[in-house]
């Protein structure tokens, strides 16, 4: 079986200019942690789909809005976290919970704006969802429903599961040098652990990829008739989670006596939720591991790892270690996923033949029919 995804849709700038609009400005993606805000006057930043966004705490409601002054455009918070009042460094222009201008110094003498001028100053906001301690946002104006793009038992899962996560976190940013595209066909592809981690995660985890005959049949047939194909409804099939694999020989650590471990199954937790968050457990529950994948350009994908154990049961000294043993553990993971990764990118040009791929790969097959309907008709989501 031929792919059906051209070098092109890995290589072009207007391909990826295409897909912030249709794809990454339409549907909901994964925003950061709630339990990074706690407190009034909480916030984290980000950059999403070219945006700059503000995620603050406002006395315990949480909102989302343009990281941008409506003065003179500069940011309104600086640090990826922190704690302040929504206030703009540049002339102290101050924002209300509800993105409204609240005070400005000196604005009769200087600016002279008339009420209705000022009335109308307001941020633009965006509409933000928390699933359990999973923050997803949506740049659309009218955006979608959630549960149109999950489905409601994967949502359930991911509420449950990240409802164990532990307050404290580790985080760090990585920058890759391949399409975010080749992220998630590594990510759902069960056959590769072995020949790219033999001596990390596969030495642990016993995957067993497996061929679904009803879906890789399903994934041969082309759409004859695009306008009754829903890509809203195909789109949940795309976003899953839960056991895995499971771990024959799981190890004990005295760490793990101190923290609420999330179920009690010996295996590889693994959500995916499309198209830009992956979350693992490779120790059954013990801690977690979070992967943002934020597209740059058609060849550079910024990766955003947090770490986190879940809940503890105390407060107990080493915790930080911990954290960081979890950090270099799965770092070496990741940059065996990114090593092979980016020499796939560097293969490519236009002329590059299309993969020839195998039965299993039949959900990147139903992602790839997806992709390229979207990509090449006028439907939109």
């Amino acid at each position: 079986m031929r792919s059906r995804m051209h070098p092109r849709y890995y290589l072009s700038t207007e391909i990826f200019e295409q897909e912030r609009l249709k794809i990454f400005r339409k549907v909901w993606l994964f925003a950061g942690l709630k339990t990074l805000l706690p407190k009034n006057n909480s916030f984290i930043t980000r950059k999403i789909a070219g945006i700059p966004i503000v995620i603050q705490n406002f006395h315990g409601e949480l909102r989302a809005f343009e990281n941008v002054c409506l003065h003179r455009s500069a940011l309104l918070q600086t640090e990826p976290v922190g704690c302040r009042p929504l206030v703009c460094a540049y002339h102290a222009w101050r924002y209300d919970a509800q993105g409204r201008v609240a005070n400005i110094p000196d604005c009769d003498q200087l600016y002279q704006f008339g009420k209705c001028e000022l009335k109308n100053l307001k941020l633009r906001e965006f509409s933000l969802r928390a699933v359990g301690n999973i923050l997803f946002i949506n740049l659309d104006a009218d955006p979608l429903p959630l549960e149109e793009q999950f489905s409601s038992a994967f949502l359930h899962l991911l509420a449950n599961s990240s409802d164990a996560y532990d307050t404290e976190v580790m985080v760090t940013t990585w920058e890759g040098r391949y399409n975010w595209k080749l992220a998630y066909e590594n990510l759902r592809d069960a056959n590769h652990p072995r020949f790219v981690h033999p001596k990390t995660l596969a030495k642990t985890v016993n995957f067993s990829p497996a061929v679904d005959k009803n879906q890789a049949e399903e994934s041969l047939s082309e759409l004859v008739n695009t306008s009754s194909y829903s890509l809203r409804n195909e789109m949940q099939r795309f976003s899953y989670g839960g056991a895995d694999a499971p771990i024959p020989d799981l190890k004990h650590f005295g760490w793990h006596d101190m923290v609420e471990r999330w179920r009690y199954q010996d295996v590889y937790y693994n959500w995916l939720a499309y198209p830009n968050l992956h979350i693992a457990s490779a120790n059954g529950g013990y801690s977690f591991t979070l992967e943002h994948h934020i597209p740059i350009a058609p060849d550079r994908t910024q990766l955003e790892i947090y770490w986190f154990t879940s809940r503890k049961k105390q407060s107990y000294a080493s915790s930080s270690q911990i954290l960081l043993a979890q950090m270099h553990g799965s770092k070496a993971i990741v940059g065996e996923d990114i090593e092979i990764m980016e020499q796939v990118q560097s293969a490519l040009h236009i002329d590059a033949p299309l993969p020839t791929q195998g039965a299993y790969e039949s959900m990147n097959r139903l992602v790839e029919r997806w992709y390229t309907t979207l990509m090449n008709t006028q439907h939109s989501l």
